[in-house]
């Protein structure tokens, strides 16, 4: 199984250096960043399992990385630590998008178990109830092992490998709007990625061979600055 990738944002160098240690002896995979706008910059560029993130931070607090982030990104799970700990801090660090919330000092053990829950939990969620071999839709039938399709029109296509795996994650996330980093995670296996116009171009050949109108598209949708979605 793939290294889990944690993002982990803490400016206080010697507190950092010490998680960052222990997580990777975990086996995890480690990012750094030390204030809210490398934060935002890293989940912007990179797909991550895990933030671990510490609310008094430079430039931009931690809860307004974690509301920010929950703009555009409502799957990557936030495990926040906070000097603070009243349970007023506890419930708007929640509210603005936390998963988990700790209180500083804490026990190195209970944050690494959680830390381990927070990644499965969020695996689960994703793998999704897997389809089989061939897929029927609006008079297009796929075969996925084949790699090959049958359109509408009776016109038979083969499919790239990339485009098979493509299609079977927006078909298998039915009517769910699947983010590009995820995309990008799932498909092309990149940590850090390309530009946006690689998937638009899938997409593209996807309305082409599957939709009667490709200009106003049934099943192929893109949600502009966010993911991609196939509907029925």
């Amino acid at each position: 199984m793939a290294r889990a990738n944690i993002l982990l944002v803490e400016d206080e160098e010697n507190l950092h250096e010490a998680l960052k240690l222990n997580l990777e002896l975990e086996g995890y995979e480690i990012t750094s960043a030390y204030d809210g706008n490398e934060a935002l910059k890293a989940v912007k560029d990179e797909y991550f399992d895990l933030m671990i993130l510490d609310v008094m931070l430079p430039h931009v607090d931690g809860i307004s990385v974690a509301e920010t982030i929950r703009l555009s990104n409502t799957e990557l799970p936030i495990l926040i630590l906070s000097a603070k700990n009243t349970s007023a801090d506890r419930v708007l660090g929640l509210k603005k998008g936390a998963d988990d919330y700790m209180a500083k000092p804490f026990n190195l053990e209970e944050l690494l178990l959680r830390v381990e829950k927070l990644i499965k939990k969020n695996k689960q969620l994703q793998e999704k109830e897997t389809i089989g071999d061939t897929y029927r839709f609006g008079n297009n039938e796929v075969d996925f092992k084949a790699q090959t399709a049958i359109t509408f029109s009776k016109q038979a296509i083969e499919l790239s490998k990339k485009e098979t795996m493509l299609l079977k994650l927006l078909i298998e996330n039915k009517n769910e709007v699947v983010t590009r980093e995820k995309i990008l995670q799932s498909v092309w296996g990149y940590n850090v990625y390309p530009t946006t116009r690689t998937i638009d171009n899938f997409i593209l050949n996807f309305r082409k061979y599957f939709e009667k109108d490709s200009r106003n598209p049934q099943f192929f949708h893109s949600v502009r600055g966010v993911g991609y979605k196939y509907a029925e």
